[in-house]
């Protein structure tokens, strides 16, 4: 993975920005497609099945060409597949079964700050002013988001579910940070692949998907008041919302440096929030709207000030980086 001090070319930097707008566009739809199907009748971790194991099936040809990994980095990709695919995944579906689907991924989007605490607290690296300011804005946008002023106004067990996602969000982040490091780096495509594999094998053991009524999949759901075919917003979630969303992420980090992309990876909590307002007709009032904006803000300083460079020897990319490789949900 290329340093955060790297200045890629214009023309690198052009096909990187449009690579990592289209990955968080896509990842913002997965709620908003998921939703729909869960309130069908499919169980939070049942769809998450059907969307790890759709898009492993579908990356197969990838996993089977960068298949020598598994004997040289067995443990990255277990660790990989069980929390920033299966638990992750897991539980932002189940959040969102829970709460509004906007106010769900922007608590998600706590686990870049919650990083910053990992970062100082385990690996007693240094965090900058401009981070720990950032992360005290998100904090505050959380409290208006959740409005706890009013004994939090939404279920708490949701709220529990999306805090859970982001700390999944942690473990993806170090995971990817540490599949980028040594001589001999894993490819980014087949930490993809591999992750969704036993992501779809975890959630096999543990969802038990021959319980399942997937013959809810050949009727229809009800979207903001229209009736649509099921099978609609299950293709989506599978070939959009994650196949793309995961190629178009991973293949963006090397034509961007990892602070960049982690920050337009922040677009995809605006387009989670208006989609949902527009195809699940879930308004938000203003102190969401306006925790929503700090949140971001707060990641976005978060997130730069994390990139900016500090003077001193050269280190290996610390794992706040990796969030250009934005797993969600």
């Amino acid at each position: 993975m290329r340093s955060s001090s790297a200045v890629p070319h214009p023309s690198r930097r052009a096909v990187g920005l449009t690579l990592a707008l289209i990955s968080a566009c896509a990842f913002g739809g997965s709620g908003t497609a998921a939703k729909p199907l869960i309130e069908a009748g499919l169980s939070p971790l049942h769809v998450v099945w059907l969307r790890a194991t759709g898009a492993a099936v579908i990356l197969l040809p990838v996993a089977w060409r960068h298949r020598a990994v598994v004997r040289r980095r067995p443990g990255l990709l277990l660790g990989f597949g069980v929390f920033a695919v299966a638990g992750v995944q897991a539980c932002y579906f189940a959040a969102i079964s829970r709460i509004p689907v906007g106010v769900a991924l922007l608590i998600e989007y706590l686990g870049p700050l919650l990083l910053l605490g990992y970062v100082r607290l385990v690996q007693r690296r240094p965090v900058s002013r401009g981070s720990a300011i950032g992360a005290a804005v998100a904090v505050t946008g959380l409290v208006c988001v959740v409005e706890a002023w009013n004994g939090m106004t939404f279920d708490p067990l949701g709220v529990l579910f999306a805090l859970a996602a982001a700390c999944c969000q942690v473990v993806y982040f170090v995971l990817a940070d540490a599949g980028s490091q040594g001589d001999n780096p894993v490819n980014p495509l087949a930490v993809s692949a591999y992750g969704l594999l036993i992501g779809a094998a975890v959630l096999t053991a543990v969802t038990r998907p021959w319980e399942a009524d997937w013959g809810r999949l050949a009727g229809n759901v009800t979207m903001n008041g229209h009736l649509i075919p099921a099978v609609l917003p299950a293709v989506w979630m599978v070939l959009v919302a994650t196949v793309l969303a995961y190629l178009t992420g991973v293949v963006s980090v090397r034509h961007l440096s990892p602070p960049v992309a982690g920050v337009v990876a922040n677009v995809e909590a605006v387009v989670a929030t208006v989609l949902a307002w527009v195809l699940l007709g879930e308004h938000l009032g203003a102190p969401q709207l306006l925790g929503g904006a700090l949140v971001l803000t707060g990641a976005f300083a978060a997130q730069l000030g994390r990139s900016t460079p500090e003077p001193a020897p050269a280190a290996p990319a610390a794992p706040a980086e990796a969030a250009a490789l934005h797993p969600c949900a």
